[in-house]
């Protein structure tokens, strides 16, 4: 299986634990993550609330390097996700913004690559038996909140789930390592997003609430698949006064950890909530560290 992989800014800078744990995952499930040459921003947030062109324009240049290669394009940030997503349909479906893009990229995008996040390769195209074969380390006593976002699941034409208001991708993955799904309430709330910046009290009041959601539903960690979603969740602990102490992974970190990747390899030093307490005693076999 091989597919050209879109790092995106985030997972060059703040989210290289995303990048390192993705690369290992792939690698222990003999999937080829090309890296896409002279890559650019796809826009994110700043783009699409500013000039509705431009926000189109942006990702296309990745989508026309993608429809070179010939291959589908792989994702792992949400946000890149959804730009990418967006940009695709947008193309396919209006001929005459394919014309204003083609005349600021100089070349024509027809709308014909397909957009792929991490998680759907992982349940569409690997599938949920390999990813159980390549389990060695089972994590049972960790209790998993997996956490979605907003952007994985809206708008519906672009969700990586066939239920945008329950998602369960994440959920049917994860399992295979023998940790116990949670069942929550809060899985696809926003947790405030960039607001971060400009918000902070916003994010403050959002972000407890989902931990809140978490924690009383019984849940001693959880998994995300956005780097904003992870740095909200994870850093903002520290911010609010009521202490909840749930580490925040990303979902490629709890399955590497399940195929035996070292700690160091998958970038878990670098939450900021220890996840020492709940691994300790998790894992069968020799423990990865």
């Amino acid at each position: 299986m091989k597919y050209l992989f879109y790092p995106g800014c985030s997972l060059e800078s703040t989210a290289k634990d995303f990048m390192m744990s993705a690369q290992c995952v792939a690698q222990s499930l003999g999937i080829e993550l090309q890296k896409m040459p002279d890559w650019t921003c796809c826009g994110s947030t700043p783009a699409h609330s500013t000039d509705e062109l431009l926000a189109i324009a942006l990702p296309a240049r990745n989508l026309l390097i993608a429809q070179s290669a010939g291959l589908d394009l792989a994702v792992c940030c949400a946000s890149c996700y959804g730009r990418l997503g967006a940009a695709n349909i947008a193309l396919a479906q209006d001929h005459r913004l394919q014309e204003s893009v083609a005349e600021i990229l100089g070349q024509e995008y027809k709308g014909n690559v397909r957009v792929r996040h991490l998680l759907q390769i992982l349940y569409e195209d690997v599938g949920i038996s390999e990813i159980r074969d390549a389990v060695t380390h089972h994590l049972k006593g960790l209790k998993i909140a997996c956490y979605y976002g907003c952007l994985l699941t809206r708008p519906r034409e672009l969700s990586i789930s066939s239920d945008p208001e329950d998602p369960t991708i994440m959920e049917e993955i994860l399992q295979t390592t023998g940790a116990e799904m949670i069942d929550w309430p809060y899985k696809t709330e926003c947790c405030g997003a960039n607001f971060s910046i400009t918000r902070p009290s916003t994010v403050e009041r959002l972000v407890s609430q989902i931990l809140r959601a978490a924690k009383d539903s019984g849940a001693n960690c959880l998994a995300v698949a956005c780097p904003l979603c992870q740095i909200n969740l994870d850093l903002r602990q520290q911010d609010i006064q009521e202490r909840f102490n749930l580490p925040v992974f990303y979902f490629t970190q709890v399955l590497g950890l399940a195929f035996g990747v070292p700690r160091k390899q998958l970038g878990i030093g670098k939450l900021m909530v220890s996840p020492d307490e709940v691994l300790a005693g998790t894992t069968t076999g020799t423990p990865p560290y």
